[in-house]
């Protein structure tokens, strides 16, 4: 049967699956694929000084196991400033037997206070206040440097025209379904962001490894613009003032760091969840192309499933299906590599239908929840 022949309805989903599979192309080969075969800045480098950031609430064991890492970096010029956020833990033991071993160790205290809001924002503007250097690099309490020149090679990306550093932070592997679900969103997130800032559309970068200069914060007035959010110290931030510098990227694997990952549903659930609160905030073009990419997806996989429900020309939609599905998974593999990253090839085709459904239920409660809080 010719697709004169088949019924409107029919041509109309046969246009969509086509139409969404050539914009999927779009982006996997044209956006996400750039971190394939970027290579990062290989010329030496002066080394900058640089102030190394993070907050702590209740980080006892962390601060205890990772910042001693942080501390020993193969640098020459460097302080490591940490706001304590107000923590009822041994946090500020752990801080001061530090400082005596490691005299570029400085410390913030935030006391209690019920009239201040506090939150990380604060925390990190009080942080970045407190540096004394240019250039600010962030990463959280959780987190560990891939090694002793984590620092050195963040470094290489910050030159005279750049205002902007984005690194990568993953999550340590663990046993399970869950752990899987966490590295595969952090590892595609990341495929995005990094693929959007080497097409030179940068919008979002991780706390976990991130750095940017001083003057930039406080020439945008900090967190000011979304103070009230929990979330967005790190992309709203970014998305707000990567027009404004240049913007870098770092993917070299000495400049990785890891993070503990969330040990249950409930709270990977939750976290997500205050994470995607952000999204609304972001510039209109950030959220047409991420917009277009998620409904490309959904609406390809929805007129697969009723293409071959129907069994209508299933040698051509098989086939088309057939090159996204390897498309994806050499792109994949081939950034993970890249990133370091192991284990996700086989469940990322299962998560690339997953995530988004997850992700649109969680912005849905969002709204919902938002809309309740007004009617209140």
């Amino acid at each position: 049967m010719n697709f004169v022949e088949y019924p409107v309805a029919i041509r109309v989903i046969l246009v969509v699956f086509a139409g969404t599979f050539l914009i999927q192309m779009v982006y996997w080969w044209l956006v996400h694929a750039r971190l394939i075969y970027h290579r990062p800045i290989s010329s030496r480098i002066r080394k900058s000084p640089v102030s190394i950031v993070i907050c702590a609430k209740n980080e006892e064991e962390n601060l205890k196991n990772n910042l001693p890492m942080v501390l020993e970096q193969d640098y020459p010029d460097y302080e490591v400033i940490v706001v304590n956020d107000a923590s009822t833990d041994k946090s500020d033991d752990v801080l001061r037997d530090l400082k005596k071993k490691y005299p570029q160790l400085r410390t913030s205290n935030i006391k209690e206070n019920m009239h201040i809001r506090r939150g990380k924002k604060l925390a990190l503007t009080i942080g970045i206040k407190a540096a004394r250097h240019d250039w600010v690099l962030l990463t959280d309490a959780d987190c560990i440097p891939a090694g002793v020149n984590w620092l050195a090679t963040m470094q290489r990306s910050f030159g005279r025209k750049s205002g902007i550093v984005l690194g990568y932070g993953g999550y340590r592997r663990r046993r399970g379904l869950l752990n899987l679900v966490i590295r595969y969103d952090a590892f595609f997130i990341a495929l995005q962001y990094f693929g959007y800032a080497l097409s030179g559309v940068p919008y979002m970068g991780v706390g976990r490894n991130l750095a940017y200069r001083r003057e930039l914060f406080f020439r945008n007035k900090g967190f000011a613009n979304h103070y009230e959010l929990a979330s967005g110290d790190d992309d709203l931030f970014i998305n707000e003032v990567a027009g404004k510098t240049a913007t870098c990227v770092e993917i070299r694997e000495e400049s990785h760091t890891s993070s503990e990952p969330e040990s249950s549903w409930k709270n990977w659930y939750y976290q997500k969840k205050r994470h995607l609160t952000t999204g609304p905030r972001y510039r209109f073009l950030t959220k047409l192309l991420l917009g277009t990419e998620l409904l490309s997806r959904l609406l390809f996989y929805a007129s697969l499933i009723i293409l071959l429900s129907l069994q209508i020309l299933l040698p051509w939609v098989a086939g088309i299906f057939l090159v996204r599905m390897l498309s994806t998974i050499v792109i994949i593999k081939l950034a993970m590599t890249r990133l370091n990253e192991k284990y996700l090839l086989l469940i990322s085709p299962l998560l690339d239908v997953a995530l988004p459904l997850a992700h649109i239920y969680m912005v849905f409660n969002n709204y919902i929840a938002s809309k309740r809080a007004r009617w209140s």
